[in-house]
């Protein structure tokens, strides 16, 4: 796929002098920024998922079970 996109002359005359390979600048700044979107997506699925288990599950009732299972450990 081929992106274009307009620049003021004088960065283009910058960029040339500094010899900076504009392709590779662009494709490493769009896979960079799918990388982020990425992880803010599962960032907030992780969030929901995080606050769907909180309402499902009783911290009590975490508590007797881990008590239960250390109970039965000992015997």
């Amino acid at each position: 796929m081929t992106v274009s996109a307009k620049i003021p002359e004088e960065l283009k005359h910058e960029l040339e002098k500094a010899d900076i390979n504009v392709d590779a600048v662009i494709r490493t700044a769009l896979e960079a920024e799918v990388r982020q979107r990425r992880r803010e997506r599962l960032s907030e699925r992780a969030a929901e998922f995080n606050k769907d288990s909180q309402e499902c599950i009783n911290s009590e009732d975490v508590v007797d079970l881990v008590r239960m299972d250390r109970t039965e450990r000992r015997r």
